[in-house]
């Protein structure tokens, strides 16, 4: 390829320190430095006989506007255990456990997917729309359901505790349909400060809803789930014919406005077109689509992946500002290099779960895309926000939307379709794939296509910062010429940078007067939402998958307009779309003064300040007090002996405005090797236990964990007292609930959960921990590992030795109240427990 000079700027000091701070590794002290490891690193996917010609090619692509997202770019070539891959979507169902009658995994076991992927540097986006909403039946333990949004809470608590590969905090995206009876509460969530931090949310809205709104229709609210006998007592709850239970009937136009009023006041919940989404993809005849990545821009299936990749467009101006023009070919020519470093990827990373690796083989998605559009346009003297702006984006989009088609084709020539393949339904009518050019659908046919989907449209955040000089972020236009970042140095001091966007400083290099800037500089807030819109408007039916756009609108923005502005991005054929407008909850999007260094870069509410809910990032080092019990259950099986350990922090906070401190637990373990194959799942509800428990979320988990059951029989531990003063055994339907009541106890014994398994308030916990203080706590602990095997490890629910499985009289009926057995019948006209004698209500 022939080359191309352009105008460089000096390199910026923030851009070369965000780069050598999260990209560089050993002795890298370059961009050609990382671009040599990630080819190398990514080339290995080659044959052994192509490895160094298709290596070269792929550092010459990334010298010359390709890039990797951040995970190749960081861990490419290193041989860190951390995924290559930004982002995936993963199930979760409606069960505690196990999988759900739909084939999901149950919500424990999808947050310990979670948690796993993020350790290994992915994000991941979910739809909770699965779990029962709040009030339904829980038929296993005739309970009430607490609703998706409290397992967000926990999964929120989950990624702000892990620690993903390289540093890098878990991103998650939370959708819930629209028909969720839940909805109300999930689009109201992030009005209190400081809950789902770590997440995005968003509303999956269907065609059948906007009709709805447009025809000022009834919608129902609605869930497979049968709501509790309490719910359908307080109010006209009826089944379909279908099967599906109707919770509430409310008219869509006033949902829709709860939404919009929510997304104009805080920014959320965004809004997917998930009805576009699945008519537009390409595999719809063989997938689902229910959510997507936390920034919007991929639809995808259960363990579905980004693998993102964008080019630089600004290394495609020749002559900027002078007698500028844009090298169609080269684009071509990188496009079609960039299909395959990607294609290669996915069989060069790391996969956190062998679901995510059976799904992308299957698929082999991949996403080209494109960072720069804003100063692009600039350096061509095109308004952004003009009809000529929008025309050059589309050009773009089909010029790379063909490139990597054809590219995909030729790979297919050369190692295969993916395995999923099927021409008929592939290009049926209707499918993105379907209104590609003749001569590309006829080459599909032929010879297949390697990659089921192959662009999207992705900020880029800090990777054009640190590798391209501050373009303007994907499909943006620059928010702003100049602004200044602080950052905290290694020694604790704080320096300030002055941070200038690409095309503003080649522009001032090439000897143009920054004060008085052409026309066609023209900024984010520089320009209408509608304009906004309107690009993206230009560019999606160009993208396989979805484009990740922020449309900034005023404060004064009036409401009115807002709300058209979405019901117009429904019109025109959008997968989503996400809104900002600065208020006094939210900010500015982005500071162009100096931040206030007296006020915390990332500020808690009150609530995070409270000693319970501060989160605790990762153990600390050394040794901690702990609680070491033995505890002994019976099952169908015989009896059951284990050690739990619960070690705890002191941890100090604010109430009322006042320093407290208060001891919290903060790991929870059973050794290995204790049990048989249900060790695995025990021992992964205590690293889930112990997650929630560092994000401030213990009690209600534990709860939670009370709830889970088996199809094992029920399980006995510890007693409870009758109404007539006459102790008796108490029953669990698990051994995980069992255990859960044992750590209960633990804690309440240890005063920090009530009796009753409640959580004792701040205040009060501190003035036991005042009152007792720490240090003897912890030498009363020593003391206790110090007698193990002693009567110290056998906890007050601990078995007789003689014990039996006992109560052969009981007789199989509904649940005791009282104990928990399932064993309550009819007797003479009153309910009555064999199990513990407890008689309940007479006829």
């Amino acid at each position: 390829m022939a080359e191309h000079s352009q105008p460089k700027p000096d390199v910026q000091t923030f851009s070369l320190d965000v780069m050598l701070e999260k990209y560089a590794k050993g002795d890298e002290r370059s961009a050609d430095d990382i671009y040599r490891r990630v080819a190398h690193g990514v080339a290995q996917a080659e044959p052994p006989a192509l490895r160094a010609q298709i290596e070269a090619r792929f550092v010459d692509n990334l010298r010359h506007g390709a890039l990797g997202a951040g995970r190749i770019m960081s861990a490419a070539g290193t041989g860190i255990e951390a995924t290559l891959i930004n982002c995936f979507v993963q199930p979760v169902g409606d069960s505690i456990q196990d999988i759900d009658d739909e084939g999901r995994p149950g919500i424990y076991v999808a947050l310990l997917q979670a948690a796993e992927t993020m350790r290994r540097g992915g994000g991941v986006g979910y739809n909770f729309s699965a779990i029962r909403p709040r009030g339904a039946l829980v038929h296993s333990t005739g309970s009430s359901a607490s609703g998706p949004c409290s397992y967000i809470d926990v999964f929120d608590a989950s990624c702000r505790t892990v620690e993903s590969a390289g540093a890098r905090r878990g991103a998650q995206m939370a959708v819930l349909d629209c028909d969720h009876p839940d909805l109300p509460e999930f689009i109201e969530a992030k009005h209190s400060k400081g809950r789902w931090n770590n997440f995005n949310v968003s509303v999956a809205v269907t065609d059948a809803f906007m009709r709805a709104v447009e025809n000022d229709e009834t919608w129902q609210l609605v869930h497979r789930a049968e709501p509790s006998p309490a719910l359908r007592a307080a109010g006209d709850l009826r089944q379909r014919d279908d099967g599906v239970w109707i919770y509430a009937e409310k008219r869509a136009r006033a949902i829709w406005d709860t939404i919009m009023r929510s997304t104009y006041d805080v920014a959320e919940p965004g809004v997917v077109f998930i009805s576009r989404m699945n008519e537009d993809n390409n595999l719809r005849a063989v997938e689902s689509i229910r959510a997507t990545n936390p920034c919007g821009e991929q639809p995808l299936p259960a363990y579905g992946c980004c693998n993102l990749g964008p080019l630089d467009l600004t290394r495609f101006v020749r002559d900027p500002f002078a007698k500028p023009s844009f090298d169609w070919d080269e684009l071509v020519a990188r496009t079609t290099t960039q299909v395959r470093f990607l294609d290669d990827v996915l069989d060069v990373t790391l996969w956190p779960l062998p679901e995510q690796h059976r799904e992308a083989m299957a698929k082999r998605r991949i996403g080209v895309g494109f960072t720069g559009l804003g100063d692009t346009l600039v350096m061509l003297g095109i308004r952004y926000n003009s009809e000529e702006g929008c025309a050059f984006g589309a050009r773009v989009g089909r010029t790379m939307r063909d490139a990597a088609y054809r590219a995909s084709v030729e790979l297919a020539r050369e190692r295969g379709a993916f395995a999923l393949f099927d021409a008929a339904t592939y290009l049926a009518p209707g499918t993105f794939a379907s209104r590609l050019p003749d001569d590309l659908q006829t080459a599909i046919r032929t010879h297949g296509i390697r990659n089921s989907h192959l662009l999207s449209i992705a900020p880029t955040g800090t990777v054009s910062l640190a590798f391209a000089d501050n373009v303007s972020n994907g499909i943006e236009p620059a928010f702003s010429w100049t602004y200044q970042r602080t950052r905290r140095m290694a020694d604790g001091s704080h320096e300030t940078f002055a941070v200038e966007d690409h095309a503003w400083r080649l522009y001032r290099t090439m000897g143009g007067d920054v004060n008085a800037l052409p026309d066609y500089f023209v900024n984010a807030l520089q320009m209408s939402a509608q304009e906004h819109v309107a690009m993206m408007a230009a560019v999606q039916p160009f993208v396989d998958t979805s484009i990740s756009k922020t449309v900034n609108v005023p404060a004064d923005y009036p409401f009115e307009a807002f709300e058209d502005l979405y019901l117009d991005a429904w019109q025109r054929g959008l997968k989503g779309l996400a809104t900002y407008r600065p208020n006094e909850t939210l900010g500015a999007v982005l500071q162009t003064l100096p931040a206030n260094e007296d006020t915390p870069a990332d500020a808690q509410s009150d609530a995070l300040l409270d000693p319970l809910r501060v989160a605790i990032d990762h153990r600390p080092k050394g040794e901690l007090p702990a609680v070491i019990e033995k505890i002994e259950y019976l099952t169908q099986t015989g009896k059951v002996s284990l050690y739990v350990a619960v070690s705890f922090l002191e941890v100090t906070g604010q109430v009322g405005g006042e320093s407290v401190t208060i001891e919290r637990p903060i790991e929870f373990f059973i050794p290995v090797g204790q049990r048989d194959e249900s060790q695995q799942w025990i021992t992964a509800t205590m690293r889930s236990l112990s997650l929630a428990a560092r994000g401030g979320f213990v009690a209600r988990n534990l709860q939670d964990l009370r709830k889970v059951s088996w199809d094992r029989g029920q399980v006995r531990y510890g007693e409870t007292q009758r109404l007539d003063g006459k102790r008796t055994p108490l029953w669990h339907d698990s051994e995980v609930a069992a255990i859960a009541y044992a750590i209960q106890q633990i804690l309440h014994r240890r005063g920090f959960l009530d009796a009753e398994g409640r959580q004792v308030p701040s205040r009060l916990l501190a003035q036991r921990h005042a009152a007792s203080g720490f240090s003897g706590a912890a030498q009363r602990d020593d003391d206790m590992e110090a007698r193990a095997g002693d009567q110290v490890l056998d906890g007050p629910n601990a078995l007789p030795a003689d014990a039996t499985f006992g109560a052969q009289h009981a007789m199989f009926g509904r649940k005791c109240g009282s104990c928990g057995a399932n064993a309550v019948i009819r007797k003479d006209g009153c309910d009555f427990c064999t199990a513990c004698g407890e008689i309940g209500v007479c006829g």
